[in-house]
């Protein structure tokens, strides 16, 4: 059995990191994404981060400069390949994000005991400060340096 000291760190993407990494492959993400590939950090997501990162494909935003099917087989492999599906957390209270919709990433980061959780989003940033004594790191990409 590995030691839990020589086990990869964990860690949470929202939705637009991932799609930073997968679809766009935006420089600021690819320390992370070598991490993740060559198993320094281990990506971990829920079935519901899944769904919507399959249905965001699909807004007409990114459906103009993605063919949604291609993008859709390109995050389904991402997911397949490198990330690894917990189960639905319960909600946890001690962090509460101002965007329900952003709830599940928290609720698994703190749930899984995940060193990071990398995201945009500004209600989730907001709650980096308070997430610090819990163990927890929050902010974008670029504001820690990917293990390795």
């Amino acid at each position: 059995m590995t030691s839990p000291l020589l086990r990869p760190a964990l860690c949470v993407l929202d939705t637009q990191v991932l799609l930073d990494w997968a679809l766009f492959d935006d420089p600021r993400v690819r320390p992370w994404a070598e991490a993740i590939q060559r198993g320094r950090v281990r990506w971990i997501y829920c079935a519901a981060m899944q769904v919507e990162a399959l249905r965001v494909v699909h807004y007409p935003a990114l459906a103009r400069r993605f063919e949604p099917q291609a993008s859709t087989l390109k995050l389904t492999d991402c997911f397949a390949r490198w990330g690894q599906c917990c189960a639905t957390p319960p909600t946890q209270h001690c962090l509460v994000c101002a965007d329900p919709d952003d709830q599940m990433f928290l609720d698994l980061a703190l749930a899984q005991h995940a060193a990071n959780l990398l995201s945009r989003d500004r209600a989730v940033l907001q709650l980096a400060r308070r997430a610090r004594p819990l163990g927890l790191h929050i902010g974008p990409p670029e504001s820690a340096s990917a293990p390795g």
